[in-house]
């Protein structure tokens, strides 16, 4: 199974800005989409959704998706245990909060920050954040995760979808 893991895509459904032809790329060999929160207005997860199932979490600037996105989330994809919840919180104790927050996860997705994370939490977990497709807010790059998952297991990589 391939996903793709977007996440801080602020994209207005009458807006100029669009996802980056490479994002859509990604999105389009997906089998699954995930989205941790900063959809801003429904037209992506539409647009999303008729390429691949969409979950997605609700982000501080989800005014538009308020009771339609849940807070948090969690899937069991081909048997790797996912949560998802938009503001892993400060960079100091992110992996003991995340691991209190979701116990039982094997991977937790999260956003908000914009700043790409692809790295081991505790206890076996492995957190993801993808940073934004389309706000790079200091980062160098604008990015996009993914995750592939066979027999249980999973491998999870951060993808540049265009120059800074």
């Amino acid at each position: 199974m391939r996903v793709a893991v977007l996440s801080d895509t602020h994209l207005r459904d009458r807006g100029s800005r669009v996802l980056p032809p490479k994002a859509w790329d990604v999105v389009r060999g997906a089998d699954v989409v995930l989205h941790a929160g900063d959809v801003v207005e429904p037209g992506l997860l539409d647009a999303l959704g008729e390429v691949a199932p969409v979950h997605a979490v609700l982000g501080n600037n989800d005014h538009a998706l308020a009771g339609v996105l849940p807070e948090t989330l969690r899937l069991d994809l081909d048997g790797v245990r996912v949560a998802m919840i938009h503001d892993g919180g400060p960079r100091a104790g992110r992996e003991g909060r995340l691991h209190r927050r979701f116990p039982d996860a094997d991977l937790v997705v999260f956003g908000h920050s914009h700043v790409p994370w692809n790295d081991a939490g505790l206890h076996g977990q492995w957190l993801l954040n993808p940073g934004s497709p389309t706000e790079r807010r200091g980062q160098p790059h604008r990015t996009i995760g993914t995750i592939t998952i066979a027999d249980g297991r999973f491998e999870t990589s951060v993808e540049v979808v265009d120059p800074g």
